[in-house]
């Protein structure tokens, strides 16, 4: 019965993930968008606003509606009257709605032939092309709150509201903060050192407000209050931060976001990186709140109440917990310590990692060894290639290069043919080459005097539900989370780390588990334009909870840590995600075959939009994975003793869940 509950809450923890990670992110379109408007009545606005997501506000002049886009309070603004209008663009408050509203303009302004110029009010550094620091900062304060939260606890021994547990947590949101930003600014350049000392506070109060909300809850419910500050801020919290843009999020996600902590600390760190600290007084409210709520409720049941509880006579039961000798005091307490030091150890450790892995992997993503077809002859490849990095590949015909693309091999095609050139490219290959592609061409074309058609071509469409084919990648998260975490409440269940049965129970969930993932995304919420791969998500839960079980036989718990670190840590930031591999730093591009995420990624979104084209090495990598996994298990199982696992399963479910978790 253990061992059904357990795998059943696993189940639960990651049909929800899903559900809330995809249902957030799947479809960023603009919903009531702040967006600026100047001059008379322009039919541009009117024609791009009957199909967007606008919400317009009128503005006297033009440089009104330009001082409140350089504040940070619109997504952009068009002026319109004299000779030419403007289009105000601002990327930092999301590339992605740059990405929507820069050509829904340009093609309304063209095709009422009105000239139009665009302004782009803050420009993205180099360091952050894409506007996605911001995101990548929450991810280690939010881990790092939360872990520390959870590790004190348990050094404390389920003692969860000392009296000095509010100083201790503060104390470590505050290291924790100068670890990120220095990793993050100093050591990665992420974001320019004047940025450094603005940003310390932000980070310590966005650690300190999940840290202390997080004990409260311990105090309050107990080990629960671990996992329901998991599902709270992570599984429900994260999705609905806002990373790429909180107006492109469904409207009831952006509600939810506004009263977790997550969402208004990116609030917080990209208006203070981006708007010199504009309108930054409703997030530090909000995390204000949450921090001196759970310091209030750590007090509380710490010090006040067990005071107003003590009475004149109740001197000996009240010092009861520092009964012994005078000897044993100080070795209890030296041993208090060290296990709290230990604990806090471990969280910085963690910290310092997802500050480094996810951030060194994609803040800057940049083509390298772009492979791209060429059909004839056309002097944009040459001017193009000065500014993006290309693997040119000669083609007789466009049909060639299109078969080319079928097979998933290109990520677009140049053909001059007949006086023309006509720029192909493939929106189910990347997110992010199409528009890469499109802006360097036609630069070159501009320099060479040419004249460029683009042209968009997949073979299978993106999913009406999944336009910039995001989903393969948020998909991708529960599955390796549900494949550790059923390792591991199998172990927390059982008391130990194997047993006759482990890898034929696990092989069960994960095809339960597959199953269900690919109901959730495909039938729920029609992600995808077929639902027939489950089967491909359970080989990857099966490989990574495979891999996970023979790491806890071997190491116990703390295998657990190792697969969180190869898996979640050093696999996923190297899967190339729906950018594609060549937008991926060089280490990490060079990493990513040898572990499960980037085979996994790649068969995953190959067989979904290019017929299973390509993925025959990734296939035979899991195969080799579960294989070796399941015979080195059956193996340990016959021939080494198995000792008891010291493991809370409370404790195991609220450690597993949020780790893997990419807000």
């Amino acid at each position: 019965m253990k061992i059904v509950i357990s795998l059943g809450l696993v189940l639960f923890a990651q049909a929800l993930f899903a559900l809330c990670l995809v249902s957030a992110q799947q479809l960023l379109v603009p919903r009531n968008m702040p967006f600026g408007v100047s001059g008379p009545p322009s039919p541009v606005v009117a024609a791009v606003a009957s199909r967007a997501g606008l919400a317009l506000t009128e503005y006297p002049n033009a440089s009104a509606a330009t001082n409140a886009a350089d504040r940070g309070e619109l997504y952009g603004a068009y002026i319109s009257g004299g000779s030419t209008d403007t289009l105000i663009v601002v990327p930092p408050k999301s590339f992605f709605a740059q990405t929507e509203l820069e050509p829904a303009f340009l093609d309304a302004a063209h095709k009422l032939d009105r000239p139009v110029t665009v302004q782009n009010v803050k420009p993205l550094p180099a360091s952050d092309p894409v506007a996605a620091v911001t995101s990548l900062l929450l991810l280690p304060l939010l881990i790092g709150g939360y872990l520390a939260a959870v590790l004190v606890f348990k050094a404390a021994h389920g003692v969860a509201a000392a009296p000095w547990r509010a100083a201790i947590l503060a104390g470590y949101a505050l290291a924790g903060a100068l670890l990120t930003d220095l990793i993050a600014g100093l050591g990665i350049a992420a974001f320019s050192s004047s940025h450094f000392w603005p940003l310390l506070p932000c980070f310590w109060l966005v650690t300190s407000a999940v840290a202390l909300a997080a004990a409260a809850l311990q105090a309050l419910v107990g080990k629960m209050g671990t996992l329901l500050v998991a599902v709270l801020f992570i599984v429900v919290g994260g999705p609905p931060a806002g990373g790429l843009g909180t107006y492109l999020l469904p409207v009831y996600w952006r509600n939810i976001g506004v009263i977790l902590p997550p969402q208004s600390a990116i609030t917080l760190i990209n208006r203070v990186l981006y708007f010199g600290g504009n309108g930054i007084t409703t997030p530090l409210i909000v995390l204000l709140l949450y921090a001196a709520a759970g310091t209030a409720v750590i007090a509380w049941f710490g010090r006040i109440r067990p005071a107003r509880s003590a009475t004149p006579t109740g001197g000996a039961q009240a010092d009861a917990p520092d009964q012994g000798t005078p000897a044993a005091k100080p070795a209890g307490r030296r041993r208090a310590a060290i296990g709290m030091l230990v604990a806090l150890g471990i969280c910085a450790v963690m910290q310092c990692l997802f500050a480094t892995t996810y951030m060194d992997a994609e803040h800057a993503p940049k083509a390298s060894n772009l492979p791209i077809g060429v059909v004839g002859a056309s002097p944009m490849l040459a001017e193009a290639e000065k500014t993006i990095s290309l693997k040119v590949t000669q083609y007789p015909s466009e049909s060639a290069a299109k078969t080319a693309i079928d097979q998933a091999r290109l990520f677009g095609a140049l053909v001059s043919s007949g006086g023309t050139t006509t720029l192909i490219v493939v929106p189910s290959m990347s997110d992010l080459a199409p528009l890469d592609l499109a802006v360097r061409f036609e630069a070159a074309a501009k320099t060479t005097g040419q004249t460029l058609a683009v042209q968009q071509y997949a073979p299978l469409p993106l999913a009406a539900k999944d336009p910039f084919g995001l989903v393969q990648g948020l998909m991708l998260v529960p599955l390796l989370i549900g494949g550790y975490m059923s390792s591991t409440l199998l172990m927390a269940a059982t008391g130990k780390a194997a047993g006759r049965w482990r890898a034929a129970q696990l092989a069960g969930f994960a095809i339960v588990s597959g199953l269900i993932v690919d109901l959730v995304v495909c039938y729920w919420l029609q992600a995808f334009p077929s639902s027939r791969f489950w089967i491909i998500c359970s080989l990857i839960v099966a490989v990574v909870a495979f891999v996970a079980a023979v790491l806890q036989k071997l190491l116990g718990p703390i295998g657990t840590l190792i697969t969180v670190i190869v898996v979640i840590l050093l696999g996923n930031p190297s899967s190339g995600g729906a950018s594609g591999v060549p937008y991926l730093p060089t280490f990490w591009r060079d990493l990513g075959p040898y572990l499960p995420p980037r085979n996994a990624y790649i068969l995953l979104h190959q067989s979904i939009y290019f017929d299973g084209h390509g993925t025959s090495q990734e296939l035979i990598n899991l195969l080799i994975y579960l294989g070796a996994a399941g015979l080195v298990l059956i193996v340990l199982d016959l021939r080494r003793p198995e000792a008891a696992v010291p493991t809370d399963a409370t404790e195991a479910a609220a450690m597993a869940v949020p780790i893997g978790a990419t807000p």
